[in-house]
């Protein structure tokens, strides 16, 4: 049965992806978690699927994971880090394997996927909810977007890739000062710190994210998917192994058909018209 919570979307070659959950801020549970995974999964797999666009409804981005629950009044024990009483017992590995099977999972998904993904931050973004947005390939914000490392608020170290994402981002100063403190940090200072590519006024936020989605849908789909590859993996390579991994996908690039076109058209001396493939 579909998940009620995300609203998906494939139009002209852009899928869209709407955390709908308004009255929990789109706080993520297991079942919507997974089913987003699914969901990017299917977009990178998809050659019709050329970008991404991911938000929510209502005041918030995504507050994070659902602590509560399911949203079916029952607890998810398995899922929860914040050990608040009535876990039952915790065998040593259970807080591991959920978050390598859970939030992390969510995160390389979104960091694996095929197709470039825009994040439309229309509100908080908290915990999982602020890594989710980060760790796609280009990040907008309306003007009442809040990005929040809440873990610290709650006793918890910082997980969803949170410790390997803002250190990449924003240098590990920065990093450590949001996840020590947990301040609330506005857009405009987001942008500041290069966390956010651009913040646009709320009522923009919609139009802005579909003008860009169009752009990167028009592009050479396979080139940015290795272009992703190559800038995601260059903090954690040296120059030798970068350097062999540009060849490689250079050479990858070339026996495509929008590599071909994009020669010719050059040659030609007119638009390249690429098709994705």
């Amino acid at each position: 049965m579909p998940e009620p919570w995300i609203r998906h979307r494939t139009d002209a070659h852009v899928t869209h992806l709407t955390l709908d959950r308004p009255e929990a801020l789109n706080a993520l549970t297991p079942a919507q978690r997974d089913h987003l995974i699914r969901l990017l999964a299917d977009a990178s797999a998809d050659p019709d699927v050329r970008a991404v666009v991911l938000t929510g409804t209502g005041r918030g981005f995504c507050a994070g994971a659902d602590l509560r629950g399911s949203g079916n009044g029952k607890r998810d024990t398995g899922n929860r880090t914040s050990g608040d009483g009535d876990a039952g017992e915790r065998i040593a590995g259970d807080v591991a394997r959920t978050l390598r099977l859970g939030a992390q999972r969510l995160i390389a998904a979104v960091l694996d996927c095929e197709k470039p993904v825009i994040a439309a931050v229309n509100g908080t973004a908290a915990g999982l909810g602020a890594h989710l947005a980060l760790a796609c390939d280009l990040v907008l914000a309306a003007e009442s977007a809040r990005f929040i490392e809440v873990f610290v608020r709650r006793g918890l170290v910082p997980d969803g890739g949170g410790a390997y994402l803002l250190p990449r981002l924003i240098g590990p100063h920065r990093a450590k000062e949001l996840m020590f403190f947990g301040d609330a940090l506005t857009a405009a200072d987001a942008e500041r710190l290069g966390l956010v590519n651009r913040v646009v006024p709320d009522g923009e936020l919609d139009k802005t994210a579909r003008e860009w989605a169009a752009r990167l849908a028009a592009g050479p789909t396979r080139a940015l998917a290795l272009t992703k590859q190559l800038v995601n993996a260059s903090l954690d390579h040296d120059r030798a192994t970068a350097f062999t991994a540009e060849a490689a996908a250079q050479e990858i690039n070339m026996t495509t058909a929008d590599a071909r076109e994009g020669v010719a058209s050059f040659v030609e001396r007119r638009d390249p018209r690429f098709r994705g493939r």
